[in-house]
């Protein structure tokens, strides 16, 4: 078994692995603090994730870095953080959140951003940020980012959640978190267990109540990324 320590969300993990290749992906995110809670994998686990991925030829390695994420996923909630399915971008110490069905085009809409503000433009996660919800919600970068590998070590208090669909013009307009709920829950981690389960339910509530949700309806041109900005910062 292999051993390390990393910190996702300002929790330090150890990490305990049969892959090498496990603690090379989350290299960046190294941690030398007192540890808060382990993980360990087994290869059931590892044939689990095989059970549910598209392709079955996936690698072991790969599959447990997966398995992993899941087990501190699982374990989040009880320190009010919850794994979701967005990419996050900030701008000027703001960080946006975009979600959206796979496929939608979450990356190319914030690579767009990254064009727009420059340097301005910081990634704190392109694919599996964890949130956590207390009295602001932040937004961690993970090494789980996406095939671009997109993200910092960082986290940035977040402004807006944006609901991404595709369209042949641009426009943004706000929405209730009723209105919002039904992708919240979809994008959000539901851990197995029950009681990590009804906590992220309660903190997907808490959520809805602390950020902005907006719907943006989208092409991928340039003019996106201004429309996007100026609507969740009208009122400012």
């Amino acid at each position: 078994m292999l051993t390390n320590k990393y910190e996702f969300a300002g929790k330090t993990v150890e990490v305990n692995s049969l892959n090498q290749a496990v603690h090379d992906y989350c290299a960046a995110y190294i941690s030398n603090a007192p540890v808060d809670f382990s993980v360990a994998t087994t290869q059931a686990d590892i044939d689990y994730e095989r059970s549910r991925a598209e392709h079955p030829g996936y690698p072991d390695s790969y599959l447990e870095e997966l398995a992993v994420y899941r087990k501190i996923s699982e374990k989040m909630p009880y320190y009010d953080t919850i794994l979701f399915h967005g990419s996050v971008v900030a701008v000027d110490g703001a960080a946006y959140l975009f979600t959206a069905a796979s496929g939608t085009g979450k990356s190319t809409h914030v690579a767009l951003w990254r064009k727009y503000f420059g340097e301005r433009a910081v990634m704190v996660n392109d694919d599996k940020p964890l949130l956590h919800i207390g009295d602001v919600v932040t937004a961690y970068g993970t090494p789980y980012d996406g095939k671009h590998k997109l993200s910092n070590r960082i986290a940035v208090p977040l402004k807006a959640i944006c609901i991404l669909t595709r369209a042949s013009g641009n426009s943004i307009v706000p929405v209730t978190k009723d209105e919002a709920y039904t992708m919240l829950l979809q994008q959000a981690y539901r851990p197995n267990d029950v009681f990590a389960l009804q906590k992220t339910l309660a903190l997907i509530d808490k959520m809805a109540g602390k950020v902005e949700l907006y719907r943006l309806g989208c092409n991928m041109d340039l003019e996106a990324a201004k429309v996007a900005y100026e609507g969740m910062n009208r009122h400012d």
